[in-house]
């Protein structure tokens, strides 16, 4: 027979402490969610010839470029430079997105409420 406030199984708990605490998790989330959102990374490329800022909406907010590495001739270089500084920018942002929510979840995969980071 189960003890009063427990589980047959041995599962430990109280069931309604177990939701308190998830739904205290996921407001949380949600908070450290919107505070990635509001920031923004940078990266760079070329020696800092081309640097690019995105948000944590996943959205590209600036492009500098040094006025060395605009060569009418050589546009691939650019091109080239600006996807290697942009996919950088989002690697930094990603990184940190991942790093704050598993402090919420324990490392644990899964556990994103929906969440795409």
């Amino acid at each position: 027979m189960a003890k009063r406030g427990g589980f047959s199984g041995g599962m430990p708990g109280n069931m309604n402490n177990l939701m308190k605490q998830a739904q205290r998790m996921q407001r949380q989330m949600e908070e450290a969610s919107k505070e990635l959102e509001a920031r923004e990374y940078e990266a760079s490329a070329g020696g800092g010839a081309v640097t690019v800022r995105v948000s944590g909406k996943k959205e590209v907010v600036s492009v500098k470029l040094t006025e060395e590495v605009v060569d009418p001739d050589d546009i691939e270089m650019l091109e080239d430079l600006i996807v290697a500084a942009t996919n950088e920018a989002f690697r930094k942002m990603e990184e940190e997105s991942q790093a704050a929510m598993a402090k919420y979840t324990g490392g644990i995969g899964g556990l994103g409420g929906g969440f795409s980071f």
